[in-house]
């Protein structure tokens, strides 16, 4: 009785395989040489993640983690335009109002996705050409080298929908230089090509027309060292002319980044912004004036929390903050306003920062005892 499901599963296996190489599929999953290659493959949603591709790169990077024959792994995007601008907020949405258990499903596996790639012991090369937004940040940032290029647009943008900039953000967004991370967290704020490169968020900057070259090169590599891998990135990136003499978008405005979003409150981060008066002042407080009160609220916390945490620790208070979110009311709204009706007139609840109460934000971190998310 036996035969007829062994015969099944050599099936099954086999179409596993057999869909991982396919055109069509939704991830692609390959072993090239010494590299295992993780390739995003929905262009037309600008390869945003969603979870059936989580439940398949999981496991691959844990398999390809112990193979003696893997020395490096690399995640790219098709079509051009993205490398993954987000996660599939509209599933998650849809599975959230109906209380679907996918709206909690979804965030254990990104977030364990996000510390696997955080604590994996093969070199781990992003490719981030194109939008890298999000669930996009997460899948790159937390890797060993991030390889932008003059077309990466990194943002998270997630107090625009009633969310925080999650995937980890609150574990590499206080790592980098100055208020920068907290100023990019509050405001949305899209970093474009070298800019990118230069807050710290990539590692390398090649241009876009290089990179089949540079994936060619590391594919090639024999039993390749991460010090190996690092010579190689390091060419290419010193070769890359592209953009070298465009100034830093955000240069000139550093100084007043530290200075104002160095505040304990958003609402004397608010006050800063409305002494300063500056233009640039002026634009940063009509671009807080349209998002979230209470998403704000979540996050500047988040950050400052994160700055002395774990990678896991950050991800376990994460989880507690996605599901705060799933249970309140802006996430839903934020993401009918900007993604479904597009009419970017979100009502919020509550209207203004003054009345998140600071209990209810307490509550929002609070741990979930047996829910908790276990990495």
């Amino acid at each position: 009785r036996l035969k007829p499901f062994n015969r099944l599963q050599v099936i099954l296996q086999h179409l596993k395989m057999s869909k991982q190489t396919d055109a069509t599929a939704e991830v692609l999953l390959e072993k090239r040489g010494g590299a295992g290659i993780i390739t995003l493959n929905r262009p037309k949603a600008l390869n945003a993640l969603n979870l059936s591709m989580i439940q398949q790169i999981y496991p691959q990077i844990k398999a390809w983690e112990q193979d003696p024959e893997t020395f490096l792994i690399i995640i790219k995007g098709t079509g051009g335009k993205a490398f993954c601008a987000g996660g599939d907020i509209r599933a998650i949405t849809e599975a959230g109002k109906v209380g679907d258990k996918m709206s909690q499903d979804f965030f254990i596996g990104e977030y364990r996705l996000n510390n696997a790639i955080g604590t994996c012991k093969k070199p781990y090369v992003a490719l981030i050409d194109g939008i890298t937004m999000g669930g996009g940040v997460g899948l790159s940032v937390h890797g060993h080298f991030r390889v932008a290029t003059e077309k990466t647009l990194f943002a998270m943008p997630e107090t625009a929908i009633g969310l925080f900039p999650d995937v980890g953000g609150g574990y590499f967004l206080p790592r980098l230089p100055g208020k920068i991370g907290c100023y990019l967290a509050l405001t949305g704020c899209r970093l474009k090509g070298r800019d990118v490169l230069r807050v710290g968020i990539a590692t390398h900057f090649v241009e876009s027309e290089k990179l089949p070259a540079l994936e060619k090169d590391l594919i090639a590599l024999k039993s390749p060292s991460k010090e190996n891998i690092e010579d190689l990135l390091n060419s290419y990136h010193k070769k890359s002319t592209a953009d070298q003499d465009k100034e830093f978008a955000l240069g000139e405005h550093m100084e007043k980044i530290n200075s104002i979003f160095s505040a304990n409150s958003m609402e004397e981060i608010v006050a800063k912004l409305k002494q300063d008066g500056s233009p640039f002042a002026t634009k940063q407080l009509e671009t807080i004036n349209k998002m979230s009160p209470t998403s704000l609220k979540l996050t500047l916390r988040q950050i400052r929390e994160g700055a002395s945490m774990s990678l896991q620790d950050v991800l376990r208070m994460e989880y507690r903050l996605s599901q705060a979110c799933m249970k309140g009311h802006d996430f839903y709204e934020g993401v009918r306003a900007v993604l479904i009706d597009k009419d970017q007139a979100p009502r919020w609840k509550p209207a203004a920062l003054e009345e998140v109460s600071d209990e209810f934000v307490d509550n929002c971190f609070k741990p979930l005892g047996n829910d908790e998310l276990k990495l």
